[in-house]
C-alpha cells in the first residue's frame, strides 16, 4: 500500500500565493492562485500516432494504468490529493458548508415499498446512516423489522446494499452487495422469517435484474469469471442469464441464455407477475433498442430453457409492462417515436400486435398494470404526469401533483388495491405516498421533516434559444426573496445531455446548501438528453453532439443575460457524460465560466471504448475506429483540445479510484493535460475519492465531504459568501 507523500510546509505555502487579482465583478477577495510550477511533476511521454491522416499526441497515457496496482500512478494520484486536499482545506466557508450539508441529510427518507404476500419492503436510513438498510412490515401499517442493515459490513460504510427484489410470497429476499461503488455485484439471499442470510454467493453480476421464478429460485445475469491475469478494467463480453436455485451453490447455475455467436450481446430477464412467462431482453450498447426472447414457465421440466423469439431484431425499444396468461403488454417505440402501447396474445401469434394506448405528443416514459387498468407516466417538459387507463386503453383521470417536481414509482400487480409513488423537486426531499386504486384517495406512507421552508424557494420553468434558434428548457430555483429584489447572485449551472436520459426536478442536499447560501441553481434541459422525447435526444448525439455543448453554452449567457447570474459569478458542473459537458465547453468557452466541476467525466473520447463500460457508449458518441466518428470525437475530446494560451476558470475535478464504469484514467489524463498548458493561475485540481466508484454506493460521510469541498471551491470562484445559516 502506497502511503502520500509528505508535502513540506514551506512547499504548501508557496503553492498558494494570495494575489490581488483574480478579477471578475463578483469576486472582490485576493484570490488563492496556482502558478505552473505549483503542480507535482507529471511524466510526459512522447506518444505520438498517426491516426486518419493526422498526429495525435498522447502524452500522459501512461496514466491509463489502474492505480490500485500500478506505483507510478498511485504516487502520481497521491500527490494530486496532497495537493487539493491541502488548497479546499484553505477555503473560507468549506466547514460550514460540511456543517450544513450534514444537517440537511439528517432527515428520515424512506424507499419505495414493495409489496410480496403480506409483506411490505422498502429501504430506510434514519438520517446519517451511511448506507440505507432493508426493513420490513406486516400489512401497510404493521410493525417494521430490520431485515438487512449494510452499515455493519464494512468499517469505512463502503460496502452497500444495491438492489433487491422479494420472492413472490415474501419467504426470501434476493439482493445484492456493492463493494466501493464498484457496478460488480455479489448476489445473496435472505430468509425473511428468521433473518438468516444463506451461504451462497453468486458473484460476477452486473447490471442485472433479479427475477423471481416461483419461490424455488431465480433469473440473473452475470459475466464469465475473470482469468486471473485479466486486466479488470478491459471490456467485458458474453453476458448471459443464469438461472440459481436457492440453497445451491453458483457452481450448480443453469445457463438459460447466452449468444456466443455475438459477445458483444447483454441479455437480462424479467418474470411476469404470473410467472407463466419469463422475458429475456437482450441489448448491444447504451442505445434503446433490444430484442426480445421468451420462455414458458409453466410446465417446464426441471434444467429445460426452451428460448422462443418474439422480437428476434435489436432494431427498437421494448419495456415490459405486464403478462397475464397468454397475452404480454410492451412499450415499444416501433412505429411511434413517443411510445405506444402494445399488446400481443401468444395463443395466437398471427395475429400479431395490438395498440392499446395509442402515441400522444408526450412521451409515454412507463407504464403498469396496477389493479384492474393502467397507470401511465409521460414525460412532459421535463416533469411526469400520471394517467390512468382501463384495460383496453380508455383514458381515466389524471393524477395530478402539487408544483413542479418529479413523480416516480407507482409499482404494483394486476388485482393490487394499490399503489406507491414518490414525490420530489428541487425544493422537497422524496415523499413517499399511497394510493388506493379503487377511491383514488391518497395517503401519506414517508414524508419527511425538512430543515428548511421549501416555500422560501422559487422554481421557475424558462426557455432561451441555443446557438441555432432552438428553443432550450430551462429550470432556475433560488430564494424568491433574491427573485423579487432582481439582484444577479453566484449561480450553478448543471447539464447533462447525453443518452436518452432525462433530468427532472429532484432534491439535492448538497445543492441545497448552494441556496441557502444565496445561489441560484439552474438545470438546463440540452439536447442529446430525453427531456422532449426522441427527436431531442437524436438531436445531441454522434456528429450532433456540438448541438448539446452549444445550448449550455447559450443557458450560460442567458443567465447572465436575464440578470439572474452575476457576471463573474457562473459556475458549471456535470457528471459522467454531463463531465464531458463540462470539459467541452471549457474549452470552446473558457471566458464565460468563473468555476468549473466535471466529476467522473469523459474525457478521451479517442479511447474510451477500451476501457470497461466504454464499448457500449459508441452507439451515443460514434466509433473511434471510424474515419467519420473520428473526426467528430477528436473535434471536441476535452483532453486533445485544451486551448493553450488562454485563461481558463479554475476547475476542480473529481473521480473515484475505484470508478469501473467511467475509468478515474480519463480525469487524470485530462488533469495532467492542464496542469501542463499555458492557460492561467486559477487552480486546476484533482480530487480523487479513494473506496468509491461511479456514484451509487457512495457511504453519506464521503457524500458530505465532497459536498462541502466542490461547494467551497465553486462559491470562492464565484464569490458566493459561505454563510449558509437556516432560513
Amino acid at each position: 500500500m502506497l502511503s502520500a507523500p509528505s508535502v513540506h510546509a514551506n512547499d504548501s505555502e508557496a503553492a498558494f500565493p494570495e494575489s490581488a487579482g483574480g478579477g471578475s465583478a463578483a469576486v472582490v477577495a485576493p484570490k488563492l492562485v496556482l502558478p505552473r510550477t505549483a503542480y507535482p511533476a507529471t511524466r510526459s511521454d512522447a506518444v505520438v500516432e498517426q491516426v486518419f491522416g493526422q498526429r495525435v499526441s498522447d502524452p500522459f497515457r501512461w496514466l491509463e494504468a489502474d492505480p490500485r496496482s500500478d506505483r507510478a500512478v498511485a504516487g502520481w494520484v497521491a500527490e494530486q490529493n496532497a495537493l487539493s486536499s491541502n488548497y479546499l482545506a484553505k477555503l473560507p466557508g468549506r466547514e460550514q458548508f460540511a456543517g450544513r450539508i450534514r444537517a440537511l441529510f439528517d432527515f428520515e427518507r424512506y424507499g419505495l415499498p414493495r409489496k410480496a404476500g403480506r409483506s411490505y419492503f422498502y429501504s430506510r436510513n434514519s438520517g446519517l446512516q451511511n448506507q440505507s438498510a432493508l426493513w420490513v412490515r406486516k400489512g401497510v401499517g404493521g410493525k417494521q423489522r430490520l431485515l438487512i442493515d449494510p452499515n455493519g459490513w464494512s468499517a469505512d460504510g463502503s460496502l452497500a446494499l444495491a438492489q433487491w427484489e422479494p420472492s413472490p410470497s415474501g419467504r426470501y429476499v434476493a439482493f445484492a452487495e456493492q463493494e466501493a461503488g464498484s457496478d460488480w455485484r455479489t448476489l445473496r439471499v435472505v430468509e425473511v422469517a428468521s433473518g438468516r442470510v444463506l451461504d451462497e454467493r453468486l458473484q460476477w453480476a452486473n447490471d442485472t435484474e433479479i427475477a423471481w421464478v416461483g419461490e424455488e429460485g431465480f433469473l440473473y445475469s452475470r459475466f464469465p469469471t475473470p482469468k486471473a491475469d485479466e486486466d479488470p478494467r478491459a471490456p467485458r463480453f458474453n453476458k448471459a442469464v443464469w438461472f440459481h436455485r436457492v440453497g445451491t451453490g453458483q457452481e450448480q447455475d443453469e445457463l438459460v441464455y447466452a449468444t456466443p455467436a455475438h459477445p458483444e450481446w447483454s441479455h437480462k430477464a424479467l418474470v411476469t407477475s404470473d410467472g407463466r412467462w419469463a422475458v429475456v431482453v437482450s441489448e448491444v450498447s447504451t442505445d434503446k433498442r433490444n430484442a426480445v426472447q421468451l420462455i414458458q414457465l409453466e410446465g417446464k421440466r426441471k434444467g429445460e430453457w426452451n428460448v422462443q423469439p418474439l422480437v428476434p431484431d435489436i432494431a427498437d425499444h421494448w419495456k415490459l409492462v405486464a403478462g397475464m396468461g397468454d397475452r404480454l403488454w410492451f412499450l415499444t417505440d416501433r412505429s411511434a417515436a413517443n411510445y405506444h402501447l402494445l399488446s400481443i396474445d401468444l395463443a395466437r401469434p398471427k395475429q400479431g400486435w395490438t395498440v392499446v394506448v395509442p402515441e400522444r405528443g408526450n412521451t409515454l416514459e412507463g407504464a403498469r398494470m396496477i389493479g384492474d387498468r393502467f397507470l401511465l407516466s409521460y414525460l412532459r417538459d421535463g416533469q411526469t404526469v400520471a394517467v390512468m387507463t382501463d384495460r383496453k386503453g380508455k383514458p381515466g383521470k389524471a393524477i395530478t401533483l402539487n408544483g413542479i417536481g418529479t413523480a416516480s414509482g407507482f409499482g404494483g400487480r394486476p388485482g393490487d388495491p394499490e399503489t406507491f409513488y414518490q414525490f420530489t423537486s428541487f425544493n422537497m426531499p422524496p415523499a413517499i405516498y399511497r394510493m388506493d386504486l379503487q377511491t383514488g384517495a391518497v395517503t401519506p406512507f414517508a414524508v419527511p421533516k425538512m430543515a428548511f421552508d421549501p416555500a422560501d424557494y422559487l422554481i421557475e420553468q424558462m426557455q432561451y434559444p441555443s446557438k441555432d434558434g432552438t428553443m432550450v428548457p430551462l429550470y432556475v430555483v433560488r430564494k424568491k426573496a433574491l427573485a423579487a429584489a432582481g439582484k444577479p447572485v453566484p449561480t450553478l449551472l448543471y447539464g447533462y445531455g447525453g443518452f436518452d436520459i432525462a433530468l427532472t426536478p429532484g432534491y439535492s442536499p448538497v445543492r441545497m446548501a448552494w441556496l441557502e447560501a444565496g445561489g441560484a441553481f439552474a438545470l438546463a434541459s440540452v439536447r442529446g438528453g430525453g427531456e422532449l422525447g426522441r427527436g431531442w435526444y437524436e438531436a445531441g448525439r454522434r456528429d450532433r453532439k456540438q448541438n448539446s455543448f452549444d445550448d449550455f453554452i447559450a443557458a450560460g449567457e442567458y443567465l447572465v443575460k436575464e440578470g439572474i447570474a452575476a457576471k463573474g459569478g457562473l459556475a458549471i458542473q456535470g457528471a459522467s457524460n454531463g463531465g464531458l459537458l463540462v470539459g467541452a465547453v471549457v474549452n470552446q468557452r473558457p471566458d464565460l465560466f468563473a468555476a468549473a466541476n466535471p466529476d467522473v467525466g469523459v474525457m478521451d473520447m479517442l479511447r474510451f471504448d477500451r476501457f470497461t463500460s466504454g464499448r457500449f457508449w459508441v452507439d451515443d458518441y460514434g466509433r473511434p475506429d471510424r474515419e467519420e466518428d473520428w473526426r467528430t470525437l477528436r473535434s471536441y475530446s476535452p483532453y486533445h483540445n485544451i486551448a493553450d494560451g488562454k485563461p481558463y476558470p479554475a476547475i476542480l475535478v473529481t473521480t473515484a479510484d475505484n470508478d469501473d464504469r467511467v475509468v478515474p484514467a480519463h480525469s487524470f489524463k485530462y488533469v495532467a493535460a492542464l496542469q501542463s498548458s499555458d492557460i492561467g493561475e486559477k487552480p486546476h485540481l484533482l480530487r480523487v475519492e479513494t473506496r468509491a466508484g461511479h456514484g451509487a454506493g457512495k457511504p453519506v460521510e464521503k457524500v458530505i465531504g465532497a459536498g462541502a469541498d466542490v461547494l467551497a471551491f465553486l462559491a470562492y470562484w464565484t464569490g458566493l459568501q459561505a454563510t449558509v445559516a437556516p432560513n
